[in-house]
């Protein structure tokens, strides 16, 4: 009879597995614990680079795949995948059976994940809980996930007393700080040539990453909020722009059309992905100017390399953040004083005594320690917590 605990991963794009990555790892390794990993949503579009290739090139098993996005990112769209996901979610349960469950975040096809798995009775172990965006419908996924989930990995000290304040269990709930930057200490990054050779694209001496994806709680805002971007970037000299693609979100592939038109113009110093993949991501960030967009990586990874970020608009409002951020409305002017503080030296001076409000590492091994020692008997009945 197999005595070991199966924890289940579940992860449905590229940014989240990178951040699982670490995790992921440490559970394979682990004497224990039986590693079980659900692929879902971008993972197996090809619009979005079938990064489920990615799993599996870094030697993992993907034990079932949940077939679910539709070629639509309308909000009829996004719904209807999100049932299909449930539906596959139950039959990867099903047929798995696992112990444990792993969610981070707080993407659609998660609270579909979460929702299976809550029926099923199974356990669900969420990370990055209790956090706030409120620009996004990340928000109420991510709060929903964690009425849901029985442990709870988060990543401030901020975000563990939301997290109790929702009625969760003060014993079942760790910070633990964010398990991404386990990635920044232990991958052995790419140098400047490397990098250059792994992109086939040259940098110069003032570089910058665009990440921005749509604030889901704004209707149609999508493309006006990128245009402005795009036209202020378009007014730089003698800089390279690299971009990373917006994910299956609503209105996204507005963005990404947006992102293929503007690099035509100037392709010698403009490039764009669909997945740069962790190590090929991390890497750029350490030979960029600074991070420009509206992604959670700006504010959790990005400080810990003492380098800049823009964050535009409200997709990231309320979320716990560090000095070296640069907050900003999605207008071409404060777009433009923002850049222009990013740019200038007093800024970058100022850079070398930050610390990344997310913690310094070591988060892997310390959730898996819980994950294989924690008593799950009776987890699933849970009491209201009371302040």
């Amino acid at each position: 009879m197999n005595s070991l605990r199966k924890v289940c991963v579940v992860t449905g794009a590229r940014a989240e597995y990178g951040l699982l990555f670490p995790i992921i790892k440490e559970i394979n390794n682990h004497n224990s614990l039986e590693l079980q990993i659900i692929s879902t949503c971008m993972h197996h579009s090809p619009e979005f680079g079938l990064t489920y290739k990615e799993i599996e090139l870094d030697g993992f098993k993907i034990d079932w795949k949940v077939e679910m996005l539709l070629s639509s990112d309308t909000p009829v769209g996004i719904a209807k995948s999100m049932g299909l996901a449930t539906i596959g979610f139950s039959d990867a349960y099903e047929q798995l059976k696992p112990d444990i469950i792993i969610i981070l975040g707080d993407r659609f096809e998660l609270l579909s994940a979460a929702s299976a798995a809550l029926v099923a009775r199974i356990p669900i172990a969420h990370i990055h809980g209790g956090e706030t965006t409120e620009g996004a419908i990340d928000e109420s996924i991510r709060h929903s996930i964690t009425k849901m989930s029985h442990l709870h990995f988060t990543t401030t000290e901020i975000h563990m007393k939301r997290v109790i304040q929702l009625g969760e269990n003060k014993e079942n709930v760790y910070n633990f700080g964010a398990p991404g930057i386990d990635n920044i200490i232990n991958f052995d990054l790419l140098t400047l040539k490397e990098f250059e050779k792994a992109i086939d694209f040259k940098l110069s001496n003032r570089n910058i990453l665009v990440t921005f994806h749509p604030v889901t709680l704004e209707k149609s805002t999508a493309g006006e909020q990128f245009k402005n971007l795009l036209q202020v970037l378009n007014s730089l000299d003698n800089t390279t722009i690299i971009f990373t693609k917006a994910n299956a979100d609503t209105d996204g592939r507005i963005i990404n059309k947006m992102i293929d038109e503007f690099i035509l113009s100037k392709p010698n110093s403009r490039v764009a992905f669909t997945s740069l993949g962790q190590l090929r991501y991390l890497s750029a960030i350490q030979f960029m100017h600074g991070v420009v967009g509206n992604s959670s990586s700006g504010l959790i990874e990005v400080p810990s390399f003492k380098v800049g970020t823009v964050n535009i608009g409200d997709r990231q409002k309320g979320r716990v953040r560090g000095r070296s951020i640069i907050d900003c409305e999605p207008s071409t002017k404060d777009i433009s004083i923002a850049l222009k503080k990013l740019f200038s030296q007093s800024f970058r001076n100022s850079l070398k005594d930050v610390t990344n409000p997310y913690g310094e590492g070591d988060t892997s091994k310390k959730i898996v320690k819980i994950l294989s020692k924690k008593s799950l008997h009776n987890i699933i009945k849970k009491k209201f917590y009371n302040i």
